[in-house]
């Protein structure tokens, strides 16, 4: 593809381009492929790495510009970079038939591993495999978004999956360890932290410190770590020991 300016020409290979209506018209960006959908998983941050042009198009293979008339009007901005990370977030990403197949296979399958890595069936505290969470996939009739996140569509199957008990199935408890200097305001911090905890482990109460080993949520985890950091001074430690429960001689964890 040539994007055609005044006095120049620019060739762009690889190219994907990100289209979204809005206001009655047509926005586009030259983004390079795959980028897009790293993008949109949080995996790639630097827009430098995700768009060919740092520019908002019309109509890229015309090379035609948005100007600035355009953005305010639809976007009510003229700055470019707020209309570029819309589009990203909200545009459509134009891909052939058989692209845009193997782009929803491979959202499909980081799904199920997404799903897999961090969760386990509660009666046994063993992970399920991939096959197991693809077939509990199908039996939910999924459609993935190429617009949204593995990580909110993963979170999506596993809510679905409990509502409808078609799998047994938790997040996998983190075990932490917290560290805690031994004095009477570290007691009342305690038992704020203690409600927060799905169960302790191990408990090592010192004459300077106090040790807790126990398992927790990840949701609550930034809970546990800025209650911690708030009212402990800084004196007190958080540490992951692991991201899974672990059977005894269970190597897979």
């Amino acid at each position: 593809m040539v994007i055609k300016k005044p006095n120049t020409q620019i060739k762009l290979t690889n190219v994907s381009i990100v289209r979204l209506r809005k206001g009655g018209k047509r926005f586009e960006l030259a983004c390079y492929k795959n980028k897009v959908m790293e993008w949109r998983s949080n995996v790639e941050t630097d827009l430098d790495e995700v768009l060919q042009i740092h520019n908002v198009f019309i109509n890229v293979s015309k090379g035609q510009a948005a100007s600035k008339e355009d953005l305010k009007k639809c976007f009510k901005t003229e700055e470019i970079d707020p209309v570029i990370l819309e589009i990203l977030k909200k545009g459509e990403l134009q891909v052939a038939e058989k692209e845009r197949t193997d782009q929803l296979e491979t959202i499909w399958k980081d799904i199920a591993n997404t799903v897999t890595d961090n969760c386990v069936n509660p009666q046994t505290k063993r992970p399920y495999t991939v096959t197991m969470i693809e077939k509990a996939m199908q039996d939910l009739h999924l459609s993935v978004n190429p617009k949204r996140s593995t990580k909110s569509q993963a979170l999506d199957v596993i809510k679905q999956l409990q509502e409808k008990q078609l799998l047994p199935i938790q997040r996998a408890q983190m075990r932490i360890r917290i560290t805690l200097p031994s004095s009477n305001e570290t007691k009342k911090l305690k038992e704020k932290i203690i409600p927060l905890l799905t169960s302790i482990e191990d408990e090592d109460s010192g004459s300077s410190e106090i040790e807790l080993v126990a398992l927790v949520d990840p949701g609550k985890y930034r809970t546990i770590n800025d209650l911690l950091q708030s009212e402990s001074k800084g004196k007190g430690q958080l540490e992951i020991m692991n991201l899974r429960e672990k059977e005894e001689g269970d190597e897979r964890f």
